[in-house]
Parts: C-alpha cells; structure tokens; sequence
C-alpha cells in the first residue's frame, strides 16, 4: 500500500523523520520512541568538479604572470575529474570544461569579472585556466531548472529534470571550480528518500509526528517572489567561483582601514562585537562573496531585487518553500549563522556587511526558532499533511544529536571536510583566526552558541586515494596503515579545495623514495587527517575561554579507528564514539520531537545515547613528533603553488 494512504484502524502519529541533506548524500532516517531506527534510505550525491577537483594546476602562462613575464598563445584548461565523497560510488565521466553539465556546450553569454573596490564595481582581470569571464547565468543561459508550470495560483515552479542515474543528485560544473546543484533534482530526492524510509519501516505518512529537516551550510539560491522561478542554480559551499574577488578583497585597503578602526573600537570600549571586524578575512566558503557575485552578474536576480521581488534561501528555505508550496519562506537561527552575512551578537542580517558588498537587504528571509512548527507540508506532496517541526544546519544538528548540551562539550564530525565545534552555552566568542562564533540553537528563549573550527579535504582525501586504486574498499585502509611501523617519511598535504587562508595551497605527496608501498601512502594520508585535528585543536584549547569537556565524534572517518586513537594520543583527551553515524539526522529528529512533544525534554534525549567505542590516549605524544614536524615542514612548501 502507498505510504501516503491509511487503513482504517491505523496506529496513530508515534514517529519522527530525520532528513540530513549532505553534500555527497541525502538521507533519512525514521525513529521511534527509543530513537531507534525503523527506516532508511539513502540517495548519493556525486559532486564532480571541471577542472578537477578543486581548481586546475598553475598553468605555464599563470606562472609567468605571477612574475610579470610575457608568455605567448593560451594555456589549456585543466581536465575533468570528480570530487565526490562516498564509499564505492562508481566513478562517472565529468563533463568537460565549458560544459553545462549535461553533455553539450553552454551557449552562455559572458562578461568580464568584477572586483569590488570600496564597495563599488570595477574591471579585474582573472587569472587561471577557465576564468577568464564570468558567465551571466540570468540571460539565456541554460541551467538545468526546466520550464515553468503552475502548480498552484499564483505561483509556479520549474519542471524537475531526471538524474542521469536513478537516485543520484547530479552536480553541474558549467567551469572549472563552479559547483552547483539542479534544485529540481534535489527537491525530487529529498521527495522520494522520505518517502523510501517510511516505506522501508513498514509505516503510513499518518503515522509521522513531526519532520525535522537537517541541510549543509551555505548553499544556496535565489528565485522570484511571484513565479517562485530559479534565477540560477543551487551554489554549493564548495563553489570557487569567487577565489578571485575574495583574494582582491582580502588583499585591499579598505579591508586594511576596517581592521584599523574596529581595532580601535574594540580597545576604546572593549565590545567583543568589534573583535570579529578587526581581522575580517573573506574566504571562497562564506556565502556572502558568492551572492555579491550573484547580484554582479545575474542581471534578472539584480532587477528582481530592486523590486523587491528576489528571494535569497540555502538548502533548508528552499526546501520549506517547496513544501509549503510557498506558504512559507523563513529560515532558523543556525542556518543564518552560518552564511557570514548574519550578524550573531545582534541576531539580525548584517547590513553593514551588506552594503559593503552591494547586497539589497531586501533579499533575506525571516529567522525563525530551530525547534519550531513551521506548517505541515502540503498533503499533495505526502499524501497527508505532515508537520515541519525543525530546521537545522547540519553540523549544528550533529552537535544536538550527539546530546552536547552543555559549556565545554566538544562534537567532531569528519566527513567531507572535519569541523570541531565547541558548545560555549550563553556566551558568544568573538571570532579569533581559525575560529568562528555561530548560534548552535534557539529553543524558545534558549540562545545556545558554539565556536566552530573546520578544515576541509578529510573524506575528500580518503575518496581520492580510492579512486586512483591505493584502495580498493576504505575499510582496508586501517589495516594497510597498522601493518607498517611508520610512514617512512613519506607525507602527504591535502589540498583539493581552496584553503581559507592560501587559495593557491597544492596537495602533494613529498618524501617519496623507490621503497614507497601503497601502505605507506594510504598512512600519510590518515596520518594528515590526525595532525590536522591536533593543530585546530590546539587553537580551540588557547583561544576558546572554557575548559573542554566530553569530546564526541562522528561521520563517515570517525569509523576509521587508526585516525580515532591517533588524534586521542596527539590531543591527549579521550573521544567517544557513538553507535549510530548519523548524528545531523538525529539531531534534527531530536529537535522536531521537542517541538511535537514526542520527547519531553533533552534529559530524556541524553538516556538515549548511545556509545559505541571510546579511545583513550595510549601513546606519549614526543613519540608522533618527529613525524608532525616533517609534515609540518612538508605543509610549509606546498605554500602559494
């Protein structure tokens, strides 16, 4: 029987849906009372990127610029490679450069990048393969988001397009660098893994108290008010597409003249407020330079917001917009602060930074509570209504899941990248270098912060190295790691995606000798994972102003017990590891069954927890430091390839 349809004598509402929306996957899970699981589904993401995985190497001609040298005839672009993130996930064709990800050429319009100079427009040339202009995706371009039909009055959505293969989520990568995904495709997914795990629990959407709903961070769209039309694709958080506005921008005088004042502030009246501005540094994974961009070069979002008629949403407004067949347009408090446009102190869109970068404040949803009803989604979509009860950025979502409800417990996810977040309860630390404030949580009047560091190319390391054959499954890769004494020197720099403070970090292999095995390769990789979790931990112990509690880790690495018991030795704190992975789905579940009352309060959440394994330091740590100093050294010279 459909899951939407009930029988007569159907049990009542007495379940909870959890649906994390990742940036390789998208799941769900259906938990009862005990937070068991009694459903699953699970659909891939498979993010490829042109132009290789995060940008394609210095060309001859880009070095001869770097040094004001001629160099005659053009450089080539880079080849296509993929950059997803999943086990086993069988390998696909890329498109090629100047593809708009459906096999044929983009008959784009282009223009010339834009930089901002005090806040203003002007001509910058780009450097690097493929980036010579920007394509104006607002005018005749193809962009994967179909044609319009109404589906109700007033309002009509594009036409969702089939994924090359069933159950995937197609990336479109129309330059080397640009990530991007179809919102009808997604959308699609997100319907259809829903629906799988209530089926695959035996279930009746009836019988589904609350759904609540889990998203990556900073992806994000833009469409029209009134039609609900796309003006262009979902920009993923990994998109490189503003590398060269945030290098010109970080590297300008007025950002130099921002620091100064605030830093005068900041010592006249000692409001932390004004620490955050003091070294404001832009990076290719803050949602703002990104819109900037939007508003530069998508003519039909820039005239659509001098109407007040363009509307700005990451994963989770999208999705409640759909929903709701747009009823409703809201987002919560940890999706906004994670975009680096919301200012954390005042709980409010920042209009400085707004104006600063030419953004229309107009734009922006309202901020809701994560713990809150915002309407049940439309009965057409489910059969029944069901009623949305929590939206939530996914690693604030993991830290609930994982029950870190107090000041000084520490979550660390390592997945696709590896981010460590601190809770710091009613206290909200100013930003400091490597570390940012966000809000975990508002539950009613409860305002919950963190501190967040993070890292990327952990996963996207590990899935690397399986596609070039030094793996054949990534459960070996524990083994092949303990089965040497030592990497031999041989270590490895990941470097797949724009560094936060050097947009021109390579990855590299160094050390290599003739006696080099694959083992010894596979362990500088997760010897890389373990040393990068020492040094942002590091800066979280000196800068963070609470003492760390519990340290709780999950995702897909945190499975790897040689990277769990290398990381507990160079910390020297004990990390517990819970039975269940999935900590953003549960988290989010945890929060919509606050909201319906399935659960009571997070008294009752913490006794459901689960532990799986827990490491204890069982090494001196001056045994790892001949190694992390040769990586260390290693680190250095991949330096502004």
């Amino acid at each position: 029987m459909p899951c939407g349809q009930q029988e007569s004598g159907a049990a009542p509402a007495r379940y909870v849906v959890g649906v994390d929306v990742g940036s390789t996957v998208v799941k769900c899970h259906v938990y009862d009372r005990a937070a068991a699981v009694r459903g699953s589904s699970c659909r891939k993401v498979n993010p490829r990127r042109a132009g290789g995985q995060r940008r394609a190497a210095p060309s001859p001609r880009r070095r001869a610029e770097r040094r004001g040298l001629p160099f005659p005839g053009r450089e080539r672009r880079g080849s296509a490679g993929e950059g997803s993130l999943r086990r086993r996930l069988p390998r696909e064709p890329s498109p090629g450069a100047g593809a708009c990800g459906r096999g044929r050429t983009c008959p784009l319009s282009a223009e010339c990048w834009a930089a901002l100079t005090c806040g203003s427009p002007g001509p910058s040339p780009v450097r690097g393969p493929g980036r010579r202009r920007v394509a104006q995706a607002g005018r005749g371009s193809r962009l994967g988001v179909g044609s319009v039909h109404g589906r109700s009055p007033g309002l009509a959505f594009p036409r969702a397009q089939a994924s090359s293969e069933p159950g995937r989520v197609e990336s479109l990568y129309p330059r080397p660098g640009w990530v991007e995904l179809d919102p009808e495709v997604l959308w699609s997914q997100f319907v259809g893994v829903i629906k799988e795990a209530v089926q695959a629990a035996g279930l009746h959407m009836s019988q589904i108290a609350g759904l609540g709903i889990s998203t990556q961070r900073g992806t994000f769209i833009t469409w029209h008010k009134r039609t609900g039309k796309p003006f262009h694709n979902f920009i993923s958080w990994q998109d490189l597409r503003s590398a060269e506005l945030v290098n010109s921008w970080n590297k300008s005088l007025l950002l130099k003249v921002i620091h100064v004042i605030f830093t005068v502030l900041h010592f006249l009246t000692g409001n932390d407020r004004y620490v955050a501005p003091s070294f404001l540094t832009f990076s290719t994974q803050q949602t703002s330079m990104k819109l900037s961009w939007v508003f530069k070069n998508i003519h039909e979002a820039e005239e659509a917001a001098k109407k007040n008629n363009c509307c700005f949403g990451t994963v989770d407004t999208w999705l409640l917009y759909r929903l709701t067949k747009g009823s409703v347009y809201a987002t919560d408090y940890s999706n906004a602060s994670a975009t680096g446009v919301f200012e954390p102190f005042m709980k409010c869109w920042n209009p400085t930074l707004c104006n600063l970068l030419s953004i229309p404040m107009s734009i922006y949803p309202p901020v809701k509570d994560t713990s809150f009803n915002f309407g049940s989604a439309d009965s057409e979509i489910f059969g029944v209504p069901i009623p949305i009860m929590a939206v939530v950025a996914d690693q604030q979502s993991a830290m609930f899941g994982e029950c870190c409800f107090h000041p000084g417990d520490v979550k660390l996810t390592m997945g696709t990248g590896c981010f460590w977040n601190v809770n710091t309860g009613e206290h909200l630390f100013a930003s400091q270098r490597g570390l940012y404030p966000l809000i975990g949580w508002k539950i009613g009047e409860e305002v919950v912060y963190l501190t967040e560091g993070c890292m990327s190319d952990i996963g996207t390391a590990i899935k690397w190295a399986q596609d070039i054959n030094l793996f054949t499954n990534v459960d070996e890769t524990e083994e092949m790691a303990r089965s040497i004494v030592d990497s031999q020197g041989v270590c490895f720099v990941p470097g797949f995606q724009v560094s936060v403070n050097d947009p021109y970090l390579c990855a590299s292999f160094m050390g290599l000798k003739p006696s080099t095995t694959r083992n010894h390769l596979v362990r500088a990789i997760l010897e890389s994972v373990a040393f990068r979790n020492k040094l942002l931990y590091d800066i979280i112990v000196k800068k963070v102003r609470i003492p760390l509690q519990t340290i709780r880790a999950d995702g897909g690495v945190s499975n790897n017990s040689f990277v769990m018991q290398m990381t507990s030795d160079l910390i020297k704190k004990k990390i517990e590891k819970p039975a269940n992975a999935d900590m953003s789905s549960l988290g989010a579940a945890f929060l919509a069954g606050l909201a319906s009352g399935f659960w009571t309060d997070k008294e009752q959440l913490k006794k459901l927890r689960r532990i799986e394994a827990v490491f204890e330091p069982q090494k001196d740590l001056e045994e790892y430091k001949p190694a992390m100093d040769t990586w260390l050294q290693a680190m250095k010279r991949s330096l502004h390839w």
